[in-house]
């Protein structure tokens, strides 16, 4: 009988633990999964952790994140997939947005303005000129749309920019959907928005403040350069990013004659001088970073500072090569970026620069085998979001992460056939394959027709600008 009333109780015991689902999985539902957006059929290079890359796979999309990736629906919802819109993407490729990390983006109304010249000159006796004459807030808005429809068309789906009246362009960056790392600028000298270092810091901080848990936008401040602003600029902008845990965005070792001057001014070189001032960290995004040693090399590393590669600048403005073979076999987080749309590249394309980023350094490497195509494709994906420390959002096509991807053509004489993906993706395609760009489970750009920026009225416009511009110049 004892027996019978220890079963009886251990019955009354487990029975109460499944009804409140104490101890139980719970049962795999019986209904369909619902979905936002479901692209099926295609070809994913998922440049997850595994590198996979999945043929007739799919992808689910609820918000704005990736919920479920794969070859067979099923695994995922065995008693159906819903989804409030359905892509056929078969014969199709879908990879990872592309990540811009470092540019200039309203600087498209000047392209062209002053080519052919060294970097020193071109600032100088140039840019800042133009800058200081023409760019208004107006000019920041419509330079801004101009870029984000190049951009977008390109496949470019997040991007880090340094520039003025940066708050504007959030707001236009917002519009067009895309996400952007963006930085308001200081230097030491009178800007088109801040005339001095007063003004700067409360235009900063207001911007800062705006745009604080934004899901597209991530505001940033933006001391130039040690050869533009003070060791009081840097600590001071340093301080007010680090008060609001935004990025801090600069330009390192981008040039020759920085790196002397430096050696001269400072005894050492630009990245040690910036490493014994205290700016150094995680949470910096360093452009450029051409003439670096290994020390430099080292110290980037273990500080786990974001560098950016601009292939096409550092030809354009004969400005150097970086390391940049060394610096990944050293650890550094390294991405890709186009640099600034006037005269230091001319144009906002990604795809090109992953495929001008290889052959640079296999030329002045003198070996082939230097930064392969997939190298190179990493740069521009996951590895450009390691470098803007957003590895765990953006970066690669996998469940959790954030629904930013592009989906190509494979229709196009220059798109066939297909013998390495990454070969295809880096030295074949183009920006004319990418057919729609999703950013945040977001359509901008569907089956070519661009949907978040009124591209007409921006080129326009830039027409208008550049006959303005002209005059001032003269």
């Amino acid at each position: 009988m004892n027996l019978v009333r220890c079963l009886c109780k251990l019955t009354v015991f487990f029975a109460g633990l499944v009804v409140a689902g104490a101890a139980f999985p719970q049962e795999i539902s019986k209904e369909a999964v619902s979905v936002d957006l479901l692209v099926k059929g295609a070809t994913i290079v998922t440049m997850d952790a595994q590198r996979r890359v999945i043929e007739n796979g799919y992808v689910a999309v609820r918000g704005d994140e990736i919920v479920a990736i794969g070859q067979n629906p099923a695994e995922f919802a065995p008693n159906g997939l819903i989804a409030k819109e359905t892509i056929d993407a078969s014969g199709k490729l879908i990879i990872p947005g592309l990540i811009n990390g470092h540019t200039h983006i309203p600087m498209v109304l000047l392209r062209g303005l002053k080519d052919d010249v060294t970097l020193d000159d071109w600032l100088r006796k140039y840019i800042f000129p133009a800058e200081a004459r023409n760019v208004t807030e107006d000019f920041v808005r419509w330079g801004s749309r101009l870029a984000l429809a190049e951009m977008i068309r390109s496949g470019t789906t997040t991007y880090a920019d340094m520039y003025y009246f940066e708050d504007a362009e959030a707001e236009e960056a917002k519009k067009a959907g895309l996400r952007g790392v963006l930085g308001e600028t200081w230097i030491d000298f009178p800007t088109p928005d801040n005339k001095s270092e007063t003004e700067m810091a409360a235009y900063t901080e207001k911007f800062l403040k705006k745009w604080q848990g934004d899901p597209l936008i991530h505001a940033a401040v933006a001391p130039h350069s040690i050869y533009t602003c003070s060791e009081k600029t840097l600590h001071d902008a340093a301080a007010l990013a680090r008060k609001y845990h935004a990025p801090i965005l600069i330009h390192v070792a981008e040039m020759r004659k920085e790196y002397v001057d430096s050696l001269e001014k400072n005894g050492t070189t630009p990245v040690q001088y910036l490493e014994r001032i205290e700016l150094l960290g995680p949470d910096v995004l360093a452009a450029h970073c051409i003439w670096v040693d290994y020390t430099d090399m080292k110290i980037l590393a273990e500080r786990q500072v974001g560098c950016v590669h601009n292939p096409s600048s550092n030809m354009m403005l004969a400005s150097g090569v970086a390391p940049v073979v060394d610096q990944r076999a050293t650890g550094m987080r390294v991405g890709l970026g186009t640099d600034g749309p006037a005269g230091s590249n001319n144009d906002l394309d990604m795809m090109e620069e992953m495929d001008l980023a290889s052959k640079l350094q296999k030329i002045t490497r003198m070996d082939p085998r230097a930064l392969g195509a997939k190298g190179a494709f990493e740069m521009a994906t996951i590895e450009g979001a390691r470098a803007l420390h957003m590895e765990k959002e953006i970066g690669s096509l996998e469940a959790g992460k954030k629904a930013d991807f592009d989906i190509l053509t494979l229709d196009a004489p220059n798109a066939v056939p297909i013998f390495d993906i990454y070969s295809q993706i880096v030295y074949a395609l183009k920006a004319s394959e990418v057919e729609t760009v999703v950013v945040g489970g977001k359509e901008l750009l569907k089956n070519g027709k661009l949907l978040t920026v009124d591209e007409k009225a921006a080129i326009a416009k830039a027409r208008e600008y550049g006959k303005k511009i002209a005059v001032s110049l003269n």
